[in-house]
């Protein structure tokens, strides 16, 4: 009989009447219908000439169509501190991996259809990759670092969402035993962070031999390695032993963005961590931490102007949940507006929610942009992206894999 599965995993339609968002070229193509078969593009040609109609029919009202978004740095098993955190981490591995699934759902809804995880709990989203892979649950695609790597009081430590190392042959040790797991890219907290008490933004966590024996085990294996980072002197010494990326990037130099830049290491910057302070109110995270990040908020901003200026590749990554409702929207799309706010244009910047992402993952050759042979990962907005991120609030369909899991009155026929 097999495992009974509650969600479609297959999806067949053609979608007409339609204005095509390029994120390659930056423009927008209309006059076309896409036709998806088994979950991929199967053709994109001439609204008026259709295709024999063999397909469910969607007709998207002149819709701007676009890849879905990819968030780079989302954690569904985040927990601050705050009596929301301490609830999150009293409970058992059923109770996050449901919380999670919940999490992954609301995410796929609001347009993100792949994330990637940097550090979770319980190895639960390994669990909840295959529960989605499976069309057990609706979620988004999955990539994940399993939990992040961490010295002993280190940056994340006491969760289950981190793994305590010490020492070069401890750090490969956990890079091993994460990739055992199941984990397509490793985490390494590699220096202080906000969330914190005990350390600051600037404190070095790990040794010039624990990043380089992490670094040079996960390559062997062919994962990628990111990294929690603040200072740029710990951040230099990473990209020079090969660091693919970084995340935050709270205070960094021009002369730190551009080794950065010749390295080919990516920043996904999470503006949104030192603006959040509503978010952290609902949470009831304690004054010395939103004092601590709302406090580094100029400098913050400072860092990505220079990452932009030198040339660095920077994500879209939201850190706090993806869907999360927050200013009037989700917390990617208010990301993605203060990526543009402070210096990356349009274009760039849904490109940076789009195929950078895809391309840092390896997977764009599947996604990140509308072409055939690709998934099907879709969303529609009544407003150009390439004229403002602010359009993503207008979004009211999804679909993934070809399968419409979010439609806010699309006309089939």
């Amino acid at each position: 009989m097999g495992v009974v599965r509650s969600f479609e995993t297959r999806g067949d339609a053609e979608l007409r009447d339609l204005r095509l968002v390029d994120v390659e070229e930056g423009v927008v193509r209309s006059g076309l219908a896409i036709r998806v078969r088994g979950g991929v593009i199967e053709s994109i040609a001439s609204d008026e000439h259709p295709a024999p109609g063999d397909l469910p029919v969607l007709d998207m009202g002149g819709a701007f169509v676009a890849p879905g978004l990819i968030n780079m740095h989302t954690h569904f098993s985040l927990s601050l501190p705050g009596p929301v955190g301490e609830e999150l981490e009293a409970m058992d591995a059923a109770g996050i991996a449901l919380y999670m699934a919940d999490g992954a759902r609301r995410t796929l809804l609001n347009g993100v259809t792949t994330v990637r995880c940097v550090a979770e709990k319980a190895n639960a989203d390994f669990a909840l990759r295959r529960a989605i892979e499976g069309g057990w649950v609706q979620g988004p695609r999955i990539y994940t670092a399993g939990r992040a790597l961490a010295c002993t009081g280190g940056h994340g430590h006491g969760s289950d969402d981190t793994m305590e190392c010490d020492g070069a042959d401890a750090f490969a040790r956990g890079v091993r035993t994460q990739i055992r797991a199941g984990a397509d890219l490793i985490k390494l907290m590699i220096s202080g962070g906000i969330a914190g008490e005990h350390e600051t933004i600037s404190t070095p966590q790990l040794s010039t031999a624990e990043m380089a024996s992490a670094i040079s085990t996960a390559h062997a294996w062919g994962r990628k390695v990111t990294a929690h980072a603040g200072p740029a002197g710990v951040i230099a010494e990473a990209v020079r032993l090969g660091l693919d990326c970084v995340e935050h990037g709270y205070e960094l130099t021009p002369d730190v963005c551009r080794e950065m830049a010749e390295a080919g290491t990516s920043l996904v910057p999470t503006l949104i961590v030192t603006r959040s302070g509503a978010f952290f109110d609902e949470l009831g995270v304690p004054a010395w931490m939103q004092e601590r990040s709302l406090g580094a908020g100029e400098r913050h901003i400072a860092s990505y102007r220079m990452a932009l200026e030198a040339g660095v590749e920077v994500l879209l990554g939201s850190d706090m949940p993806p869907f999360w409702p927050f200013e009037g929207t989700s917390a990617a799309v208010r990301e993605l507006e203060h990526m543009h706010a402070f210096g990356l244009d349009a274009p760039a910047t849904l490109r940076a929610g789009t195929l950078g992402p895809a391309r840092w993952l390896g997977i764009d050759a599947n996604t990140g942009s509308i072409a055939e042979g690709k998934w099907a990962d879709l969303i529609a907005l009544a407003e150009d992206p390439l004229e403002s991120p602010s359009a993503l609030r207008t979004l009211d369909f999804v679909m993934r894999g070809g399968v419409v899991v979010r439609d806010d009155g699309r006309v089939r026929r």
